[in-house]
């Protein structure tokens, strides 16, 4: 960015810089966010006259358009660059224009706790880089999230640039592999890894001899005086070619031929899946609001597993030794379960053979509290002593440690990154969401939302457990670093302040191979195609048809004018951050679109008097107000009540009979569950720019992406394809077609879990022969958790210990 500083600095582009500092600093404001400063810059460029290229083309127009954040502090300009995604520099103008310096992120903090008036003279700082420096770095940030392909070719690299030691590790890791007390892969017949590869020629020979067919038990006995154990597959062909991938790794390492070879191998057949505040069971609570999404997830995830386990364990062979995988979706027992099954210790997951929900209850520090549920930003104080108790109920179900622990949102993954320091288990962590760049300057203010958010808390455990992390798991790129023109969720974690608590000047490396992308999958028992019309069920169509278009009651009211207008359909909780009245908001205001369309809202609750919070009451009587404001009690349809899964996906399907279209309306979506229902399901969707609908939607291709923001814009983007549709009749069929064809090859379950169980192996892999020392790195996180987060979590305890 020199050049580029430069270049206005040393140009009459410098005054126009000058005017467009001093338009902000006419505002009472002192701290500024790209869309103001390019609004500001636009206004300027208007009033001055500027030629149509000067807003984008000019060096001062690239430089703007690179400025994430401005802060006037003290007469001098602060400016926040982002020169490229996944970067960040910090530059301090003076106040009489001649000096333009780049400055250090802990300069930047610094500012940052003096435009809130709580700097202090000493801070600690956590700086988690040096724990980095030595490790393997993707380089082209349009790599970032594809961690597991960079890892394959560097171990490549590293198996050709010094085989022997290689060698040597690779057998290694082969020779540990065991189940319990089984010995699997390899027996002490082989004591190195020269000799390893001499025995892997001896059996393909062997095995050339035998047919395909030949079951793995009448082969077992002389590959055992060879050396290897059961693990290689499950027929003589399968073992055959297992070994071949093996002898050409050791000969010709090539990342096909290593990815390959270790997705064949046995190493996972224990998973503890870790979800702790969702009020987790199975169709009839299927989490509250918050966290709806994340339980589907993780229960159709743990079917996944499991059947991939299965599938895995009969293919190399290990029926002979009668193994069985083992899943467990790890949560808390709430013993006021308001006639659930969430006050059942364990529960069986349904379609699977040895999937279970495991519940261990908070200690009763309080009962009055711990005997309920308790919202996400509540219950910092119980995860270390829930991880205690968890540990030993989790060795009692499955009779050994786990070999991965998968932790689902912040607090999931804090106690599963306490259980694998313990059980010494492969740990990936699945954010899902974090709630800090999804509330803005939240940890700026966090001591004025400390009392109703605890972010403190929160903040921190996210910190630890990114770092701690074997893998990390996102839905989309842009989960991990975001846009050009917007910072990613863990990007916002890089640099940050905690005014008076903690300044993170390096907070995470985005550019690690832990992060992979592996898109979520849809439940297709549930939600498919609507032209599947064999597998829907007629009653249940009639139901759903008179819920959305008929039924009159508490739960379900608004008699629509004209029915066989097409309808919009939006599915949501009741909850700002999904934005339904902003929907409602923009459809009142376009005449012309109700013209052509009926809106149908379907959400968790419509009376304010049963919110289980303040704010949800608040978003009810607001979209109530909306419907009074525009008349809009004859156009828009409102259901409100739990549904099941199957109830959900008939609905989608039933707005697709009548050729309707959905919009997912969020100001923030992380991952996109709706709207992968509503595509495959058949229905054209609009769905919002920020977040995860940008991969999972190729705008105007397959669906469509709108801002929420402005509701204006979010009418017209609808109304034109509503009517381009009444001249096009095929157009609707086109997009629908294509929206569930997106979702069939790129969101599914089974490329999921596959992804998953191949990113535990290549990363247990990895830390074995790494010559990192990860160590140091995670007891510095034990040091953050017990001097920095563990203090906060025990304030929160005291206050509900006074409840």
């Amino acid at each position: 960015m020199h050049e580029l500083v430069h270049a206005v600095l040393d140009s009459d582009e410098k005054k126009d810089l000058h005017q467009v500092i001093e338009a902000l600093s006419t505002s009472e404001k002192r701290y500024f966010l790209r869309t103001e400063i390019l609004q500001t810059f636009a206004d300027y460029c208007h009033q001055s006259q500027k030629p149509a290229y000067f807003f984008h083309a000019s060096s001062i127009g690239e430089f703007l358009h690179h400025t994430h954040e401005i802060i006037l502090q003290d007469r001098e300009t602060w400016f926040v660059l982002r020169p490229w995604i996944g970067s960040q520099e910090i530059w301090r103008l003076s106040a009489d224009f001649r000096k333009f310096e780049k400055m250090t992120p802990e300069a930047l903090l610094e500012v940052r706790d003096r435009f809130v008036d709580r700097a202090q003279p000493r801070i600690l700082e956590l700086d988690l880089r040096p724990f980095y420096k030595d490790s393997p770095t993707i380089r082209d940030p349009r790599n970032i999230g594809q961690g597991l392909a960079f890892l394959n070719r560097y171990l490549c690299d590293e198996l050709l640039n010094d085989s022997s030691y290689w060698l040597e590790a690779l057998f290694n890791v082969l020779n540990r592999s065991h189940y319990d007390t089984i010995k699997l892969l390899i027996n002490d017949r082989i004591r190195s890894g020269q000799e390893m590869a001499e025995q892997v020629k001896q059996a393909l020979r062997f095995l050339r001899l035998r047919s395909e067919d030949e079951p793995y038990r009448d082969v077992h006995e002389h590959l055992q005086e060879l050396g290897f154990e059961p693990g290689w597959g499950n027929t003589a062909g399968r073992v055959s070619d297992t070994l071949e991938l093996l002898d050409r790794l050791i000969t010709n390492p090539e990342p096909a031929i290593l990815e390959a070879f270790v997705s064949r191998i046995p190493a996972t057949f224990r998973v503890v899946l870790v979800s702790i505040h969702g009020w987790i069971g199975q169709e009839s609570v299927l989490g509250r609001p918050e966290t709806t999404g994340q339980v589907a997830y993780v229960l159709d995830q743990a079917r996944s597993l499991e059947k991939k386990l299965r599938e895995d364990i009969h293919l190399a062979g290990l029926d002979l030794l009668n193994i069985q995988p083992q899943v467990v979706i790890l949560t808390r027992l709430i013993p006021n379960c308001e006639g659930t099954q969430c006050g059942v210790r364990l529960e069986k997951v349904d379609d699977t053979e040895n999937a279970w929900i495991l519940r261990v209850p908070f200690r009763e520090f309080n009962p009055k509290v711990t005997q309920n549920w308790m919202s996400k930003y509540e219950i910092w104080g119980y995860l270390e002593s829930f991880a205690i108790d968890a540990e030993a109920e989790i060795l009692k179900q499955l009779g050994s440690s786990p070999n991965l622990i998968i932790g689902n949102y912040s607090d999931g993954n804090l106690v599963a990154f306490l259980l694998s320091r313990r059980l010494k288990s492969i740990y990936c962590t699945i954010a899902h969401s974090l709630e800090k760049p999804k509330r803005l300057f939240s940890n700026l203010y966090w001591q004025d939302l400390e009392e109703q958010y605890h972010f403190s808390a929160q903040f921190t455990a996210d910190l630890i457990t990114m770092n701690a992390a074997d893998f990390i798991v996102t839905s989309s790129y842009q989960e991990i670093v975001g846009t050009p023109n917007a910072m990613g969720q863990y990007e916002s974690y890089k640099c940050f302040t905690m005014p008076q608590l903690y300044h993170v000047v390096d907070g995470v490396d985005l550019f690690s191979p832990k992060f992979n992308r592996v898109p979520p999958g849809v439940n297709e028992k549930s939600f498919f195609p609507y032209s599947q019309v064999g597998d829907r069920d007629a009653g249940l169509h009639s139901r759903i048809d008179d819920l959305l278009l008929v039924r009159q009651d508490a739960m379900a009211f608004g008699v629509l004018a004209d029915r066989d207008k097409r309808p919009i359909l939006a599915l949501a909780p009741m909850t700002p951050i999904k934005n339904l009245t902003g929907l409602v908001e923009c459809f009142g205001k376009s005449q012309e679109l109700q013209t052509h369309c009926n809106l149908i809202i379907v959400t968790n609750n419509l009376d304010f008097n049963q919110a289980r919070s303040s704010v949800e009451a608040e978003e009810i009587k607001k979209l109530y107000a909306l419907l009074d404001e525009y008349h809009l009690h004859d156009r828009v349809r409102l259901a409100g009540m739990r549904l099941t899964s199957l109830e959900l996906g008939e609905i989608y399907r039933t707005i697709a009979d009548h050729q309707g279209v959905y919009v997912q309306p969020a100001h923030f979506e992380a991952s996109g569950r709706t709207i992968l229902e509503a595509m495959i399901s058949g229905l054209p969707t609009f769905a919002t720019q920020f977040g995860g609908a940008l991969e999972i939607i190729n705008d105007k291709e397959n669906g469509f992406h709108i801002n929420p923001t402005n509701l204006e814009e979010m009418a017209q983007e609808i109304l034109n394809f509503v009517t381009q549709c009444e001249t096009d009749p095929q157009l609707w069929q086109t997009i629908s077609d294509l929206a569930i064809k997106r979702v069939q090859e790129q969101y599914n379950w089974q490329l999921h879990t596959q992804q998953l169980l191949l990113l535990a192996k290549i990363y247990g892999f990895w830390n074995y022969v790494s010559r990192d020392d990860r160590e140091a790195l995670l007891r510095y996180l034990d040091a953050l958790f017990y001097l920095l987060y563990k203090p906060r979590a025990d304030l929160i305890l005291e206050a509900h210990m006074q409840r």
